[in-house]
C-alpha cells in the first residue's frame, strides 16, 4: 500500500443499445443506445421513481439478496450521491442510460462520493463503489470521488475474480482506480487522475481506453502496481490506448507511466497505445526501497513514446496477449463485443 500525498516530491519521470436479454452475462451484441432496462433486472431511478423501483443503487444491490443465480441492475440518468458496497454471490451486471453504449462519451450515470482514504479509514471504504463480487461487469457508469488535491481518495475498487469494465469512467486525484485483485478487464473506459490513480494487485487489462493524467503544479505517475511477491502473478497491460492530458494538467508538467509501491512490483506493460507529451522522456521511476519491478513498452506511438532517453525500463520482446495475461478461458467471460 502506498502512502504518498500531493505534498511528497515526486521526479517527473514516465513510471509504470436498447437491451432485451434476460440473462446479463450472455455475450452481448453492441447497440448503439440502452435507455431502458433489460428484462428481468431491478430498476434504479433516482428521480421520479416508481412502483418496484429503488431510489439508490445501494438499495437495489441490497435486494439482490444472497441467491447466487445471475442477476442485473439498470440504473436511470442522474448524479447518485453515495457510496455502494456490492458483495453479490452470484454473476451481476450493472448497466447505465445511455444514448451511446459504445463509449463512455455518452455516460449520463455518475455514482459520486467525497472521502478521503484517512477520513474513511482504508483505501477501499473511501471508494464511491467499492466491488466484492466475481463475475461483474458494468456498462456505461461514471465513478468519481470528488474529494480532490491532498490525499488518496478512491473513485472504484474491484476486488474480485473475472470482472469487465465497459464504457465506464473512473474520476478521482490520488488513487483514483484500485484494481486490487483478480482478472479485471476494462474496455473503452475512461480513467483520470495524476498521482499512483491506477493501483493495486490484480491482472488487469486496459484495452481501448483514455487515460487522462496531470496534475496542477507538479508531475505525478499514472500507475503503481503493488504486488508483494514475485511469485504473484499481477500485471497490467495497457493495450491500444491513449496516454493524454487530463482536466488539471499544465503544460510544464510531465506524467510518469508507472512505478513501483512494493519492491517486488509486477509487470506493467504499455503496448500499441499513443503516449501523448504528457509522459516524461526518462518514463519510469521507483516508489519501494531496493524494487526490480518488470516496465516494459512495445510498439507504442506520439510525443511521450521515444524510448531513448528511458530509466528502469526492461526490454519488451513482443506484445503480450490476453491468453499470456489470463489463460486459455478468458473468451468465456469477457464481451467481445467491446
Amino acid at each position: 500500500m502506498h502512502l504518498l500525498t500531493l505534498g511528497s516530491t515526486l521526479a517527473p519521470l514516465l513510471s509504470h443499445f436498447d437491451l432485451t436479454l434476460a440473462v446479463p452475462f450472455a455475450t452481448l451484441a453492441k447497440r448503439t443506445s440502452r435507455t431502458s432496462s433489460p428484462s428481468g433486472c431491478l430498476v434504479v431511478r433516482g428521480s421520479g421513481t416508481g412502483l418496484s423501483e429503488y431510489s439508490t443503487l445501494q438499495a437495489a444491490v441490497t435486494a439482490l439478496g444472497s441467491t447466487t443465480t445471475s442477476k442485473c441492475i439498470f440504473v436511470y440518468s442522474g448524479t447518485y450521491n453515495e457510496q455502494v458496497r456490492i458483495g453479490y454471490g452470484g454473476p451481476l451486471t450493472l448497466y447505465g442510460y445511455t444514448t451511446d453504449a459504445s463509449s463512455y462519451k455518452g455516460n449520463t450515470v455518475n455514482i459520486v462520493s467525497a472521502q478521503s482514504s484517512s477520513e474513511a479509514g482504508l483505501l477501499d471504504t473511501s471508494s464511491a463503489v467499492n466491488v466484492v463480487s466475481a463475475n461483474f461487469k458494468v456498462y456505461n457508469i461514471n465513478f468519481k470521488n470528488s474529494y480532490g488535491i491532498g490525499a488518496q481518495a478512491v473513485a472504484f475498487t474491484g476486488n474480485g475474480d473475472k470482472q469487465g469494465y465497459y464504457g465506464c469512467g473512473f474520476y478521482s486525484y490520488q488513487d483514483t482506480l484500485y484494481a486490487k485483485a483478480g482478472k479485471q478487464y476494462y474496455s473503452n473506459c475512461y480513467i483520470e487522475g495524476a498521482i499512483d490513480f491506477i493501483f493495486g494487485d490484480a491482472i488487469a487489462w486496459f484495452g481501448e481506453c483514455t487515460i487522462a493524467a496531470g496534475v496542477s503544479n507538479r508531475a505525478g505517475t499514472i500507475t503503481a502496481n503493488s504486488r508483494e511477491e514475485s511469485s504473484d502473478t499481477a500485471w497490467y497491460v495497457i493495450d491500444s490506448s491513449t496516454v493524454n492530458h487530463g482536466c488539471v494538467w499544465r503544460k510544464r508538467d510531465r506524467e510518469d507511466l508507472p512505478r513501483p509501491s512494493m519492491a517486488c512490483a509486477g509487470p506493467s506493460h504499455y503496448q500499441n497505445s499513443v503516449l501523448t507529451d504528457v509522459v516524461s522522456a526518462a518514463g519510469w521511476t521507483t516508489l519501494a526501497a531496493n524494487a526490480t519491478p518488470i516496465f516494459e513498452e512495445w510498439d507504442n506511438s506520439g510525443a511521450g513514446s521515444d524510448t531513448s532517453a528511458r530509466e528502469y525500463e526492461t526490454k519488451a520482446s513482443g506484445a503480450v496477449s490476453k491468453t499470456t495475461l489470463w489463460g486459455s478461458d478468458w473468451g468465456s467471460w469477457i464481451d467481445e463485443s467491446y
